[in-house]
Parts: structure tokens; sequence; C-alpha cells
């Protein structure tokens, strides 16, 4: 895939959706990286669930961290993984409260520290929280850069390079997730809706669907 097609489906992805953003709910940095943190192989309804009523009583490291595992258990259950996703929450707002003074930090390094936080983790959270041009590949992100050719690799750390590398800068702040609702909700894993998409006569995925 050429530059000048690349530069055409982020244009027509960006009027489509000009102001895109995570459909996690959140209120600050803080709520934001325990999201994220509990999203993982899990949806964002089911992390809205839990969530919603566990922010009115914990927004803080602090009051997080006073739940305890089995207090924040209460509230995450229905999320899968929910027993290591509590034990890492926890850990993880002892050493906010510790090393950072209680505020998330504004650093890959020390991001990607924090227990339950990986690269993809820490991506998202430049990217949402401080507004970093990262790139945080998801199953969505993955899927569509390979099926569409506009970045294929055979790791995810190989396309997270290549769409940081192929995607003009205009476009790299909302990238992210312009690519995970595209994903989510058109060029989805089983049945994309070709016919409905935005970007169709530019993508380079030979079995299309009229759809």
């Amino acid at each position: 895939m050429n530059a000048h097609k690349r530069k055409e489906i982020f244009t027509r992805l960006r009027d489509a959706n000009p102001s895109p953003t995570t459909e996690l709910k959140y209120a600050s940095d803080f709520e934001l990286l325990i999201a994220v943190i509990l999203s993982a192989q899990a949806t964002d309804i089911s992390v809205n669930k839990a969530t919603l009523p566990l922010f009115k009583v914990a927004n803080t490291p602090e009051a997080m961290h006073a739940l305890g595992v089995s207090g924040l258990i209460a509230y995450i259950r229905h999320i899968g993984l929910f027993n290591t996703k509590a034990n890492n929450v926890i850990a993880t707002c002892a050493q906010l409260i510790k090393l950072h003074n209680s505020k998330v930090p504004r650093d890959r390094k020390a991001l990607e520290a924090l227990p339950g936080v990986g690269r993809k983790t820490a991506n998202v959270v430049l990217n949402t929280a401080f507004g970093e041009p990262t790139m945080a590949v998801d199953t969505h992100i993955f899927r569509i850069s390979n099926r569409i050719k506009l970045a294929p690799g055979k790791t995810v750390r190989q396309v997270e390079d290549k769409l940081v590398k192929f995607i003009p800068k205009e476009f790299m702040r909302d990238a992210h997730h312009w690519l995970i609702l595209h994903g989510r909700y058109v060029c989805t894993a089983r049945s994309p809706r070709c016919g409905s998409c935005v970007i169709e006569n530019l993508c380079e995925f030979k079995s299309k669907t009229e759809c």
C-alpha cells in the first residue's frame, strides 16, 4: 500500500469521525489506567458495567488500595481474569502512591513498570490521557492492518512499528481510535461490512463482501 492511499484512508476516517475516543468510561487519568488494565481480554461494555459503581466509591489510588483485593473483586467479578486483575490493580495503586505521588506517570518506562501494564496498555494511556502519538495494537488493529495491507506484520510489535512509521503525523494522535472503532463495527472479524465501508475502494482485502 502506498503513502497516498494511506493518507486517503485516514482522511476518510477522520471525515467520518472527527473526534474519536475510547469507549471506556472514565473521568481522570487514574480511572482510565484502571479501566484499561481491566479491559485486557474483556469487552469495554463489561468493564464500564464494573467501573460505573466502582469509581463512585474508589476513584483515587488511595481509595482503590483501601478496598483491597477482595473488596475490588466484588466489583469486577464478572470480568475475565478478575483475580489476576484485582491483584495487579491493588499493586499498581500501591506503586502510584509510593513512587508517583498518586499520579499516573507520563512516561513509558514508568507505566510499564506498573503491575498489569504492558506495552499496549501504556500506549493507550499515553495516547488517550496525554495525547502522545502512540499506537496500541489490539486484535482489531492487528487484523485490519494485515487484512487491508495497511501495515502487515506477523507480530503485534511489527504492526505497531509499521503503523507508527507509515501513518502521516497529522493523523497519529487519533489513528488508534479510528482503527479500533473501524475494526469493531465495520471491518469485523467474521463478516466485514465492506459494502458499508468508507474506505472500501482503497482497501486491498481480496475477499470483500457486499453487505
